[in-house]
């Protein structure tokens, strides 16, 4: 018998509560109406697609040197030939290339990769734009949601 004691005195102290707040069990029950949400899926035109990038930058140590050209020894011959085979994109011997003012530097380099793509389009004669994750091509697929305007006129 003592187990159904708390359980009557929970109740009816919930009851006065109602009681003297004024507020009826219909009442409460009537205002808590949620509309139904109808939707559907379809297609729309996209008008632009721009990436967006994130820029990566890194930076190392690396050997730097300045290359100058020594002088060539021998005839008028050989530096002619040296000469026109450098113009014709062969690569010289090496014997006249030299390395002077050789030393560490910070060296920067940036990379560009996508990350999103905003994307343009259009469906039913709006326009409108989002960030996707990837190119969509030439059409974007989008949710349709159709939910009932709440009635304020009470």
């Amino acid at each position: 018998m003592s187990s159904r004691v708390p359980v009557l005195q929970s109740s009816l102290a919930a009851a006065l509560l109602l009681v003297a707040t004024g507020v009826h069990a219909q009442d409460a029950a009537a205002e808590v109406v949620i509309p139904q949400e109808n939707v559907r899926y379809d297609y729309a035109q996209v008008l632009n697609v721009e990436p967006v990038y994130q820029v990566l930058r890194t930076s190392r140590i690396e050997h730097v040197c300045d290359l100058v050209k020594k002088p060539t020894a021998g005839n008028g011959l050989s530096r002619m030939v040296g000469a026109v085979k450098e113009k014709l994109g062969g690569s010289s011997s090496g014997e006249d290339d030299e390395f002077e003012n050789c030393r560490m530097e910070p060296v920067v380099r940036e990379f560009r990769r996508p990350i999103a793509y905003d994307v343009d389009y259009v469906y039913k004669g709006s326009k409108f734009r989002t960030r996707t994750a990837r190119d969509p091509g030439n059409r974007l697929r989008v949710r349709v949601s159709i939910t009932p305007q709440p009635n304020h006129d009470r």
